[in-house]
């Protein structure tokens, strides 16, 4: 088995961005039930106080199909936000989660409170 060229094959499409002391990786992947999904890693070149080196550290991400609607609104979100200070509509999700304001088992009354603050404008 040519391990090599199983990588190939898995890997569909591949776009990086150099960002400073940053790298941004976004690889498009299937899965063997023919799934696509994204790997979005980010590479950082980092010095070694103790060695004298450089050495990357890399930390990946996995985005499924089922949930790029959701990323793609969440990251546009925080985009409006940081560009106008307003605070958009969340994303809902249609499963329920653990609210960890709720007490005794009973779901939170404000689901727009996030530890003491209200986002409910």
């Amino acid at each position: 088995m040519d391990f090599n060229n199983n990588r190939q094959k898995e890997e569909l499409y591949s776009q990086s961005i150099s960002a400073g002391k940053r790298k941004y990786f976004f690889d498009v992947k299937e899965t063997r039930g023919g799934d696509k999904f994204i790997v979005i890693a980010e590479s950082r070149k980092i010095f070694d106080n103790n060695t004298g080196n450089f050495y990357f550290e890399k930390n990946k991400m996995f985005l499924y199909k089922e949930d790029f609607e959701k990323f793609q609104k969440g990251l546009a979100n925080a985009l409006h936000f940081i560009e106008t200070g307003e605070i958009p509509e969340p994303v809902m999700d249609e499963h329920p989660h653990y609210d960890a304001a709720a007490k005794d088992g009973e779901e939170s009354s404000n689901a727009n409170v996030i530890d003491g603050i209200d986002f409910s404008y």
